[in-house]
């Protein structure tokens, strides 16, 4: 065998290098244009804006001092001026008061709703920091203990727990309308000693067996996990698939390699700051733990002029309503919380550097391997393209990774539905009411019949709304996907994530190096007393605590923002002044934006022109192999595919009423929320449906889908001996009649089937003409979109007498 580098293949190889390096150059080039232009366009136009406002400015001045008012205008504004000042100083004052009393009394969840106590696991076998919490309804309002429960699973990234449920319009409220019991997973400030990540996942498995214990006649409970708490959700489900029910993950890092050419700085970090060793560094001068005050810190870096300008100038211009809004949201931001080196390590090596969850090479625990594959539960990932921390990349491309294709989701009985939204920014996807009143109240509504869904990826949208206030309903749909599909949500450039292979084998080395050396020296010099001292002087803790009443100049401050109150004169919005202030903060906004930006393109440049080389890609590709996926082809001898297409003759009329409705479903269609809903109706409702269980009837759906993947045309025939006697043909044929309703509405595909099924069933007279062969074996068939597909008709008084009435042995959801 030849060497790589042989003379033979030297030329070859010569020609390759030439063309890797050739492709960095170019990679350069569009990124270095792709970041001149967005700076130009976005800074032209504010440019001129703020030209505009500023010449406004002055002929506003101009005419004040014409019409003689200039002294007055100058005098109402400087006290104006001076009184906000007074009141946004005093606004800091209790901000940093409060940060105080929320330490001492150790940083409880910032939830809006009263709670109780369910479960402390520092009193676990394993001991953790973390809590399982059970909101009370406010005012007392009805909780049905039968409907599915929803456990949600806050981000440990920095700050405390709560951010979920700080507001009426959230998360929990949206579940609490729906009467859902609503379990909060928290934490505490400080992780307990020795703990794992290992032993936190455990800790929520408990927590989930708790809620399913206290809710025995609720299906399994449905988990949402925000930001860190998303791939947290995804672990658990991954290593407990039997105790999980949907999974809802926002705003979730998993493919944490991915990204945008021009828009995603923070994926650089691990490269340009040195791997992990800067937070070995920092867990060894604070003693052991990590302080979250850097990720936070991290955060507001992103965007300087939003954190470090921005909502202080908001503030002090609208300092008379703003007060509580700012000072709500602070003492979230602000209560900064710790992770120790082997939670720290985990999440880094694993997560951020290594992207082995997405790749499936994480391990837990040793000997504990995770895979997304394992899971079982419908997952429901939210997405925005105005997020700059999780991008839709980061938080979709693990499908990408995990799945040979659309196909295997199916083959596997998964179902996967992602919702991307067009500018919501990372905070507002948690916080924000209109999200809350709009796409988590749809998530949630829709949950309850996720599991009638056909097996596949699925893109949710939200079409439109109908009705007006209290009445007001959006209409959904689900509109079956590809995984070309993903990688177009945004702009991908998947071939620059080879470069993070580097980053993560320079990181392991740098670890080791640092470890061997310097490691030792430094923990022997750390004290407590040390550790807290640096604590203390984080940046992100000395700019709160300087305003707070243990600041001697801030004495006075209370006081005489209570004189203010008293004597408050707000100066009229057309004040000349005013309007230049307001051109001021505009432009200094706008210069912090455009440090930003090309601190970013500098940022990502050096990225590229380290990691971008071919022999950096040469010297990272044993950390950036993907995982060796099955073709299409090949799934098909899989053992639970075999076995399954052994049994396609069995199953009796549930089995054949669930495949005639796969077979029905048009797959270059859509199907809407409420003809899932009556699907599920039917599936869970009527007899023989009611008495299945939720798993049997979940893997009837697996079941059936697998068959008409890979067998269209002999389910087709095959339906026959499902169903032997004729009584059993005519219900079933009145029932799928009952969902998918008058076949005028049906797409031509559908409308051919279902008369193949009449005639196949003997149910029509005359024998309409049946569908050709070839459309019986077409390949759409393989892609159903969803068990339930056209709009029905009302059903007629012939028809009813034909279909049995519902059994409810309980509501249903």
């Amino acid at each position: 065998m030849q060497s790589h580098y042989s003379p033979a293949n030297l030329p070859s190889r010569l020609a390759q290098e030439r063309a890797e390096y050739a492709a960095q150059i170019q990679r350069l080039m569009s990124c270095s244009a792709t970041h001149a232009q967005k700076i130009f366009q976005n800074h032209a136009e504010r440019t001129l804006a703020l030209w505009r406002s500023g010449l406004q400015s002055q002929q506003g001045l101009v005419q004040s001092l014409q019409d003689g008012n200039l002294a007055v205008d100058s005098s109402q504004y400087l006290i104006d001026a001076a009184q906000r000042g007074t009141l946004t100083l005093d606004v800091l004052r209790e901000r940093a008061n409060n940060d105080k009393l929320h330490e001492a009394a150790g940083t409880p969840p910032v939830l809006d709703y009263d709670y109780e106590l369910v479960l402390d696991a520092r009193q676990f076998t394993r001991p953790v920091n973390y809590q399982l919490l059970k909101i009370l309804h406010p005012e007392g309002g009805e909780i049905s203990d039968w409907k599915r429960p929803f456990m949600i699973i806050d981000p440990r990234a920095g700050h405390g727990a709560g951010i979920g449920g700080f507001k009426p319009d959230s998360q929990v409220g949206v579940a609490l309308r729906g009467g859902h019991p609503v379990y909060f997973v928290v934490f505490r400030q400080h992780p307990e000693p020795g703990q794992t990540l290992a032993d936190v996942m455990r800790a929520e498995a408990e927590f989930l067996r708790e809620i399913s214990r206290r809710h025995p006649d609720a299906p399994n409970p449905i988990v949402v996990g925000n930001c860190q708490g998303g791939w947290a959700t995804l672990v658990l489900a991954a290593a407990n698939p039997d105790i999980t029910g949907p999974l809802v993950i926002n705003g979730s890092p998993v493919s944490t390699w991915s990204g945008e050419v021009g828009a995603n700085p923070m994926r650089y970090n691990g490269g340009l700051l040195g791997g992990i060793t800067p937070a070995l560094l920092s867990m060894d001068l604070a003693n052991g733990e990590f302080d979250g005050a850097h990720l936070v810190s991290n955060f507001e870096q992103l965007n300087p002029s939003r954190n470090y300008f921005g909502k202080y100038y908001d503030l002090y211009a609208d300092v008379d309503n703003g007060r509580e809004r700012f000072l709500e949201f602070e003492r979230w931001w602000g209560g900064f919380h710790f992770l120790n080196e082997s939670e720290m390590r985990w999440i880094v090596e694993q997560i951020f550097i290594g992207n082995k969850l997405a790749r499936g090479e994480a391990e837990l625990e040793p000997g504990r391997h995770l895979d997304l594959k394992f899971i079982r539960s419908p997952i429901v990932v939210f997405a925005s393209k105005g997020d700059n921390i999780t991008p839709p990349q980061q938080a979709l491309n693990w499908i990408v990774d995990t799945y040979a294709d659309e196909n295997e989701i199916r083959i596997r009985g998964q179902r996967i539905v992602y919702m991307v939204h067009e500018k919501v920014g990372h905070l507002g996807i948690f916080v924000s009411s209109s999200i809350a009143r709009k796409e988590h109240a749809e998530v949630t509504s829709t949950l309850q019949t996720l599991e009638a869904l056909a097996p596949g990826l699925y893109e949710m949208k939200i079409d439109h709304s109908e009705g007006e206030g209290a009445d007001e309903r959006f209409v959904v749909s689900f509109h079956e996907r590809k995984m070309s599909d993903i990688l177009e949500v945004v702009p991908n450039d998947r071939e620059l994530e080879r470069g993070f292979g580097a980053v993560a084998r320079l990181s392991r080395l740098g670890a080791d190096l640092y470890e061997m050396t310097a490691r030792p020296l430094v923990q022997s010099l750390v004290t407590e007393q040390s550790a807290e001292l640096l604590r203390d002087l984080n940046s992100c803790r000395v700019s709160r605590r300087i305003f707070s009443d243990e600041n001697p100049a801030m004495a006075t401050v209370g006081a005489l923002a209570g004189q203010v109150r008293e004597q408050r004169q707000p100066v009229d919005p057309a004040n000349p002044w005013l309007i230049w202030e307001k051109t001021l903060a505009d432009g200094i906004s706008q210069g912090m934006d455009l440090y930003r930006d090309l601190r970013d393109s500098a940022y990502e440049m050096s990225f590229l022109s380290i990691y971008g080389a071919p022999w950096m890609n040469w010297f990272g590709q044993s950390m950036a192999q993907q995982r060796t996926r099955k073709k299409p082809e090949e799934l098909r001898w899989l053992p639970t595919v075999q076995a399954t297409l052994s049994a396609i003759d069995e199953g009796g009329y549930e089995a054949a009423v669930i495949r005639m409705l796969v077979l029905l479903a048009d797959s270059r269609g859509s199907v809407r929320r409420d003809r899932l809903e009556r699907s599920a109706q039917v599936l869970t409702s009527e007899p023989p449906f009611a008495q299945l269980s939720a798993h049997r009837r979940a893997a009837l759906i697996h079941e059936q889908s697998v068959i008409v993947e890979f067998e269209p045309e002999q389910a087709l025939r095959s339906l026959e001996r499902l169903l032997p006697l004729p009584e059993q043909r005519q219900q079933a044929m009145e029932t799928v009649r009952f969902i998918v309703g008058d076949r005028s509405d049906m797409e031509p595909h559908s409308r051919h089937m279902f008369e193949a099924m009449e005639q196949l069933l003997g149910q029509v007279q005359p024998v309409i003409e049946a569908a050709p062969a070839e459309l019986v074996a077409a390949p759409e068939l393989a892609e159903p979109s969803a068990a339930v597909s056209p709009e029905p008709a009302a059903e007629s008084p012939a028809a009813k007498p034909a279909r049995k009435t519902a059994v409810r042995n309980k509501p249903q959801e």
